[in-house]
């Protein structure tokens, strides 16, 4: 039976391998990124989705359906535009 996954980040590093793993499965995907201009390595098989961490409603829309929600959202170290404390805030909100 094919569900509907979400992956965070599913063109970045961890979770791209998440997402290949999920489609070879036979499972649609989603992704939730920063980076919906970025170059999608799936071919379009993958569905990219801004963030909306300001907008409740709209990240419930975007994640309507979604029976599985892999989180691979997070910040390695502080940037001055983005800290820890930021990536926690924004993962809870997830």
């Amino acid at each position: 039976m094919t569900e509907l996954h979400a992956v965070t980040g599913a063109f970045g590093y961890s979770g791209k391998y998440i997402a290949q793993r999920l489609l070879a499965a036979g499972h649609e995907v989603i992704t939730l990124t920063n980076s919906v201009n970025r170059v999608n390595p799936f071919g379009g098989r993958v569905k990219a989705s801004p963030f909306h961490f300001d907008d409740w409603q709209k990240m419930a829309e975007t994640l309507r359906g979604v029976k599985v929600l892999y989180n691979t959202y997070w910040v390695r170290f502080n940037h001055e535009m983005f800290q820890h404390e930021t990536a926690v805030n924004n993962t809870l909100a997830l």
